[in-house]
């Protein structure tokens, strides 16, 4: 086991709206670099852990901690450091459609208060390079962006505060199957020269399998495996079965066994 601190812990983490109950009890470590890939069914709740994670949404019990800091803990100055340390792109990017597509990027540089224009520019232009696109494409605005375009530029602005852990909800929904290959390569190659712990919720096969070291399935209000996804795909799980099969199904329809 990893002996370094982690980046993420869940620790017996309950979620509950009424008398339902969504999880039950999750336990979860990731660690520094880790690539991890979430996947359930739907109304697992993939999408309410990411909120947990980012601390948009509190458990009904249990701790849920981002670098050994408990985001229950009342001090809200350690709770901003912490928010410093990650990004996010949200399902369908999350632009602010009145802003530019430069001053999206710009926004959180310009929260700190301590740069200037002139680094803000040089850092949003950076940014923009990183996700291959050029500076002309900052004067334009969201309405005007293709749907790679607007993850392209969603993810530069996840990337504005040079995250050391990027949440990704659903990265490649929306996008036909080229570009879809081609912002998971963008991803790969950004993480393996960043080096950025990534925790990624997915119902795409290809997308897990082209991204992904781990995944976390949840099913049955748990998480019930965790690992590699090779080693994940052999378990013997309903879902596990159904979910891994259509990967499976779809590789031999495309070499003409179906």
């Amino acid at each position: 086991m990893n002996s370094s601190e982690p980046v993420i812990t869940l620790e017996g983490v309950w979620t509950c709206y009424g008398d339902s109950v969504i999880h039950k009890d999750l336990h979860l470590r990731v660690d520094k670099g880790e690539v991890l890939g979430v996947v359930g069914g739907s109304g697992s709740g993939k999408t309410t852990l990411l909120r947990e994670i980012l601390g948009l949404q509190q458990p009904s019990r249990g701790k849920v901690s981002l670098f050994g800091v408990d985001l229950a803990d009342p001090d809200e100055k350690r709770q901003r450091a912490v928010r410093r340390r990650l990004g996010v792109l949200f399902q369908h990017g999350a632009l602010f459609s009145a802003l530019s597509v430069y001053d999206n990027i710009a926004f959180s540089l310009r929260e700190l208060k301590c740069l200037d224009e002139e680094w803000i520019r040089n850092l949003v232009h950076l940014k923009l390079q990183m996700v291959e696109l050029e500076p002309r494409h900052g004067r334009l605005m969201p309405a005007e962006l293709s749907g790679g375009m607007v993850k392209r530029v969603a993810l530069a602005r996840a990337l504005a505060l040079e995250p050391e852990l990027l949440l990704l909800d659903e990265p490649t929904s929306g996008l036909d199957p080229e570009r879809s290959k081609g912002f998971v390569r963008l991803i790969n190659g950004l993480q393996g020269e960043l080096g950025f712990t990534v925790v990624m919720v997915t119902h795409d096969l290809e997308t897990l399998n082209g991204l992904s070291g781990s995944v976390a399935v949840l099913a049955d209000q748990r998480i019930v495996a965790k690992g590699p996804v090779e080693e994940v795909a052999r378990l013997d799980h309903p879902y596990i079965r159904n979910f891994f099969r259509l990967d499976t199904d779809s590789a031999l329809m495309e070499e003409g066994e179906y």
